[in-house]
């Protein structure tokens, strides 16, 4: 497989345009694997950022649908915000309360959240995990967790522990999941940490805050407490690698961080827009991974 994201066509009339709104954007990789992507499909369609802030969100929406642009992506602050102002939502988006992807069809914009579905997606190609397996370890219990629960629970998770500081937060999703996904069994961890015999059953570590962008470790889970065979995802992704991949390397476990997800979102992002599925491999040979 031959992967140049240097061989984008030129944009002509009929070129159809995606985007993605967020503020700030300058920092998103989507722009680079999106073209890359509809390159080496040899498809007529361009990608680029746009930067949103929240004060115009809703003027901004109503533009991209008067342009008529295939759909979009969006990102920080705007996933929860732009909510009201789509027609429609998947169902992705409605159990994760929040909208990573829109398609224009016709004159209705469509809500999907595919952060969820990609992390599974990733889940299986970059550790060799299935949901369905075993126990899952959940750390944290804001909007992230929400759509990492929700598509863990599509995916046929049967027992998932929450760990979260905020056991009122915690409560929250457990009681939305429930109701949504009723043949899943979620139990909050109610203590300040994690206990050794909840750790040593754990088959999967997932890491949904944003703890370990700056080096921060998460406080309460004590890795060497985990089974050998016990993996370890953190949805933070770090070209460098997190300081929780980092520890979790040390101790021999398997440990990955968030840039295959990254790449699954966006390769489900792909085809809700074309309807096709991009050429394997092509995102992440853009973005360096392989």
């Amino acid at each position: 497989m031959v992967c140049d994201a240097k061989l984008i066509p030129a944009v002509q009339g009929k070129t159809r345009v995606v985007c993605i709104i967020g503020d700030p954007i300058r920092h998103s990789l989507s722009p680079v694997m999106q073209n890359a992507a509809f390159a080496a499909g040899h498809l007529d369609y361009v990608y680029v950022p746009f930067a949103v802030t929240p004060d115009n969100l809703g003027p901004a929406v109503a533009g991209l649908k008067a342009l008529g642009v295939c759909g979009f992506n969006v990102t920080i602050p705007h996933k929860t915000a732009i909510i009201p102002f789509l027609d429609r939502l998947d169902e992705s988006a409605e159990a994760a309360g929040a909208v990573n992807t829109v398609q224009l069809v016709g004159d209705l914009l469509i809500g999907y959240n595919t952060d969820g579905d990609g992390l599974v997606d990733s889940l299986r190609t970059d550790l060799g995990f299935s949901p369905g397996e075993q126990q899952i370890l959940v750390a944290g219990a804001g909007g992230a967790a929400r759509g990492a629960l929700a598509a863990l629970c599509r995916a046929g998770a049967k027992r998932i522990l929450l760990y979260n500081r905020s056991i009122e937060n915690a409560l929250a999703v457990k009681h939305e999941m429930n109701i949504r996904y009723p043949e899943t069994y979620i139990e909050i961890v109610r203590q300040d940490r994690v206990n050794r015999e909840d750790l040593s059953v754990t088959c999967l570590l997932l890491n949904t805050t944003s703890l370990g962008m700056n080096g921060e470790r998460i406080e309460g889970i004590n890795l060497s407490e985990l089974a050998a065979d016990a993996k370890i995802y953190d949805m933070v992704y770090s070209c460098a690698g997190t300081a929780l991949v980092k520890e979790a390397s040390a101790l021999g476990l398997q440990a990955v961080n968030g840039l295959g997800m990254l790449v699954a979102q966006g390769e489900r992002a792909f085809e809700i827009w074309t309807g096709q599925r991009p050429l394997k491999g092509v995102m992440r040979c853009a973005l360096n991974l392989i």
